[in-house]
């Protein structure tokens, strides 16, 4: 099931498991629902606390389609599209194994996560391949976004320490 959001082309999808004794199934993703290609797919895993982002490739930004396999996390998708409606806003929702949900953040986002369980594995259906080259990181902190992340203790990257803010974003890349 497709759900939609304020945020234009951003969406959430709703995957049901089939279960019996044995364990579950679960279908993540039907392209010709969704009318989208994933040429390319990666995976992370994240111990509790962690936070990944917010990161956009600023040349041939992805899509991405964020499903969580194992665990929870708090996942924030930031609207960097210059002549959108909600430039600048952030979607937010929580995607877990139990809840089945995935989300898809269409390209001209950041995206970041903090996980909230012990084990978090997570996998990344993207519409284009990785730009390493392109790749910013935008503080997930920065006090002009007012992001609520729900748990104060963090791990971060030297990346990710080391992030832009906001502004210096905007100032550089729009």
């Amino acid at each position: 099931m497709i759900k939609k959001t304020n945020f234009k082309d951003l969406f959430l999808l709703k995957n049901h498991p089939y279960k019996d004794k044995r364990g579950y199934f679960k279908e993540l993703i039907k392209e010709n629902k969704i009318k989208l290609k994933f040429p390319f797919f990666v995976m992370s895993y994240s111990k509790q606390n962690v936070i990944r982002g917010l990161h956009i490739q600023t040349k041939n930004s992805q899509g991405k389609l964020v499903t969580v396999i194992k665990g929870k996390i708090f996942d924030i998708a930031l609207d960097l599209r210059k002549n959108s409606k909600t430039f600048g806003k952030y979607f937010k929702c929580i995607l877990s194994e139990s809840n089945s949900n995935s989300i898809f953040i269409p390209p001209g986002f950041a995206h970041g996560f903090q996980a909230l369980e012990k084990n978090n594995y997570i996998i990344y259906s993207c519409t284009k391949y990785r730009d390493s080259k392109s790749e910013v990181a935008i503080k997930f902190n920065d006090d002009q976004l007012k992001i609520k992340w729900p748990i104060k203790k963090h791990i971060l990257s030297k990346k990710d320490k080391n992030a832009i803010s906001f502004l210096n974003y905007k100032k550089k890349y729009l």
